[in-house]
């Protein structure tokens, strides 16, 4: 409002000014308003679109991995007395495993000392302690405690897989160094010996070994076989199996064979991709009716071609049977048990997936994998709509391009407005300064006129 309007004429300048910029902003802003919605919907919707279709391709090229066909499974009967795992090299089969005897680390203790952790050793010396053919020293200074050379011994053969600890007998007061070895395996045994006088007692009158290391003890298929470590590998090839358990007499299956969960998981994993996919585009392509005469409500991508073609070619890769060889077990993704529902998404028969796997394991791998697999051919359909430049990104980037020149367009209705306000206020008060010119003037004449000789002045 240009200051204090309408004084001399008496009119209502600021609703008249306001009135008539509001009738001439409203069809702009409107339009304006439509198309900003139309824009922004649009954007967020292929945006929608092409997330979905990214994650569908990831999915397609996930299983699009000849590795996923190479692994192997190995899968023990009884996991409570043996683990395995396989490389896909291992060859399938199933063995039978018998666990006599696990491997087991040395444990030694020191003889007796009275006295609790604090115990010194007055003139200090050098303790050797050996582990099968190694042998390693540990130096203790004069004064050391029992609790110090215990530290040393951590510190200084940590490494080695040699580690210390104190046990004591509170009745009788005293003390014992224990060395433990995780080094398995016959000939791993602990050794303890020492050099200075104050040092002799802990290899005097020690017991007997705590453990001793012996090897894994075990059959397969009934042969007899030994391995310095409960991890054995090379027993059989591309196959590692960790023996948990011993129980002389029982037999524990072990299994090895192509790893179909691996592949299931990633078939669920591309058809829950390919579900949320036809979700999504039915969400952004529906018309919904909103009473018997109401405003139908439209999806912002409501007969979209880019829509339309996507969805037309992955629809004809998954029924297309021209690619597949006349000797092949499966043509189309329906011979797998995946087949597409009234609602256009698909559903998986796990009886007939099994089967599958288990009957053809590579021949779904040829059909699924490879430049002319079904997955590859997916990934190519889509391929041109969600890379990098593609159709989607450069559609995207064009309605973005309009918002900014939406954005501009109401700028510049705003500067009009302004402008077309100020020249409102500008006419109105000229012409409320006339009139109260004129009225000033008028009141001036009739007053000069009533002082006139002859005038007879109405009695009130």
């Amino acid at each position: 409002m240009a200051g204090i309007t309408g004084i001399g004429s008496g009119i209502d300048i600021d609703s008249i000014v306001k009135a008539s910029v509001a009738a001439e902003r409203a069809p702009k802003d409107a339009q304006l308003a439509r198309l900003t919605t139309k824009t922004t919907t649009q954007i967020t919707s292929l945006g929608s679109f092409k997330s979905a279709l990214s994650e569908f391709q990831t999915a397609a090229d996930g299983l699009n991995d000849a590795s996923l066909f190479g692994t192997r499974k190995a899968s023990s009967s009884d996991a409570t007395r043996l683990t395995a795992s396989a490389e896909k090299t291992a060859l399938t089969g199933t063995y039978r495993v018998e666990v006599e005897q696990l491997a087991s680390a040395s444990k030694i203790a020191s003889g007796s000392l009275t006295g609790d952790s604090n115990l010194a050793f007055a003139s200090g010396g050098k303790l050797t302690i050996g582990l099968g053919a190694d042998s390693f020293d540990v130096d203790v200074a004069a004064g050391a405690t029992l609790k110090e050379v215990r530290d040393a011994i951590n510190t200084q053969l940590n490494e080695k897989g040699i580690s210390a600890n104190i046990i004591s007998d509170p009745a009788n007061g005293t003390s014992q160094l224990v060395l433990s070895s995780n080094k398995t395996g016959a000939g791993n045994d602990l050794t303890l010996a020492a050099s200075g006088a104050d040092l002799q007692g802990l290899v005097t009158n020690r017991p007997a070994a705590l453990s001793e290391a012996q090897n894994a003890k075990f059959k397969i298929d009934g042969l007899s076989l030994e391995s310095a470590t409960n991890a054995v590998s090379g027993a059989i090839e591309g196959v590692t199996f960790t023996l948990v358990k011993a129980e002389e007499g029982v037999s524990t299956t072990l299994t090895v064979g192509e790893n179909t969960t691996a592949v299931k998981d990633s078939l669920k994993k591309f058809v829950d991709a390919y579900n949320k996919l036809i979700t999504t585009t039915n969400s952004l392509t529906s018309f919904t009716k909103v009473g018997e005469s109401g405003e139908p409500l439209t999806g912002a991508l409501l007969g979209d071609s880019t829509v339309r073609n996507v969805l037309n070619g992955l629809r004809s890769e998954l029924s297309n049977t021209a690619a597949g060889q006349g000797g092949d077990p499966f043509r189309a993704l329906a011979d797998l048990g995946i087949t597409t529902q009234k609602d256009g998404k698909l559903a998986i028969d796990d009886t007939k997936l099994t089967a599958a796997l288990e009957d053809n394991f590579d021949a779904v791998g040829s059909f699924i994998t490879g430049d002319n697999g079904l997955m590859n051919r997916l990934s190519d359909r889509v391929d041109g709509y969600v890379k990098s430049g593609g159709v989607l990104e450069q559609r995207i980037s064009g309605l973005q391009k309009t918002d900014a020149d939406i954005k501009e367009q109401k700028a510049d209705l705003e500067t009009r407005v302004a402008a077309i306000q100020a020249r409102l206020y500008s006419q109105y008060n000229a012409m409320d300064s006339l009139i109260g010119q004129l009225t000033r003037t008028s009141d001036s004449l009739g007053s000069a006129l009533s002082n006139l000789p002859g005038v007879v002045r109405e009695r009130s």
